[in-house]
């Protein structure tokens, strides 16, 4: 499998974040794409950095008024003090129910507010090159898998399915699912599939597709009750619109066993096989990893192979964007894991 690898990433490294209102040492960090480089190579995966430019498709996922406040953010907070280039920007108002959010204020931090779900998302002086590179690969990815038939994985950070159309959040900043998917649908792919299986849900791929029936959204997760992002991922959200059918959600209980996220498995796979799709994007998140800092499921190492070859067994043209995964030093392994069980159950029924 021919994985895109984004050599800029290490652009975007805050040293801190907000995480349930403490100030906190980032998660979402360097090594976490370190340990899956690793792990890649160790396993003999191939390599490549991006091929192909999301410019296009950006502006078919994302709004020009996020995507210019974002890729200007920074030179913008440094032009307001020079001093800034040592502090990372957080928000700290939002315009939510009845404040407006058609009109974008002229102060940074309102605007910063403006495009953002929450405070947890820090932004550096790299972020831009960062997220934009991570969009290439992802573009970059879906134009391999689509031009000549064979899996992929994007191999970036920051992760990308907390960003909506129009907002960062959840570490978040561009939606590398969402930009593979539309790729794939520009390359002639009539339906799409996006199986999120990072613990938490992809809430900003499902807000970029909930009124589309050209690209099926299903997403496994940590019930909203409890879990982050909290306010979307309920099991009632099943698309609206032309979108109506076309979004399934599987909220499990935190601390769900190893049984009930297969189960859950399964029912995604047979909607998806009832979906039909012509080529298939992975969220791949690992921090349902029993031993993830953040998260609140089982599953251990040896069962990422496992999902792996369930996935495989869809024998759907396929893809894979590295979500989260915050138990650091086991990410790399549980990754190539997935992956490898991909590939094993293609090789024993090619």
């Amino acid at each position: 499998m021919l994985s895109f690898v984004n050599h800029l990433h290490a652009q975007h490294c805050p040293t801190y974040e907000f995480y349930r209102g403490e100030k906190v040492p980032c998660f979402e960090k360097v090594e976490r794409y370190d340990y899956v480089i690793e792990a890649l190579k160790a396993n003999g995966h191939e390599v490549s950095f991006a091929t192909s430019s999301a410019n296009e498709v950006l502006a078919q996922v994302h709004s020009q008024r996020y995507l210019d406040f974002l890729s200007s953010a920074w030179s913008r907070w440094l032009a307001l003090d020079t001093a800034n280039a040592s502090v990372q920007p957080f928000p700290s108002v939002w315009p939510i129910r009845s404040l407006r959010d058609d009109k974008e204020p002229d102060n940074f931090i309102a605007q910063l507010g403006l495009y953002s779900m929450d405070n947890g998302t820090p932004m550096v002086a790299g972020t831009w090159q960062a997220v934009k590179q991570g969009a290439d690969c992802a573009a970059s990815g879906a134009s391999h898998l689509a031009t000549t038939g064979r899996p992929s994985f994007v191999c970036s950070r920051p992760p990308g399915h907390h960003a909506g159309s129009d907002f960062m959040g959840g570490y978040c900043f561009l939606n590398n699912a969402a930009i593979a998917a539309q790729t794939l649908r520009n390359h002639g792919a009539a339906k799409v599939a996006i199986l999120d299986v990072d613990f938490h849900h992809g809430n900003g791929t499902q807000s970029i597709f909930y009124e589309r029936s050209d690209v099926f959204f299903i997403s496994i997760h940590g019930s909203p009750t409890s879990e982050f992002p909290f306010y979307l991922g309920y099991a009632d959200e099943i698309g609206q619109g032309e979108g109506k059918g076309f979004n399934l959600n599987l909220p499990l209980a935190a601390g769900a066993s190893v049984e009930t996220w297969f189960d859950a498995l399964n029912t995604a796979t047979q909607a998806i096989q009832q979906f039909a799709p012509e080529a298939l994007v992975i969220s791949l998140g690992v921090d349902t990893f029993i031993h993830d800092p953040i998260s609140k499921f089982a599953l251990d190492t040896p069962d990422y192979f496992k999902m792996g070859d369930c996935i495989a067994s869809l024998k759907l043209p396929t893809m894979f964007v590295l979500e989260g995964g915050y138990a650091v030093d086991a990410v790399g392994e549980n990754v190539v894991n997935v992956l490898n069980g991909f590939e094993s159950f293609v090789s024993s029924n090619a």
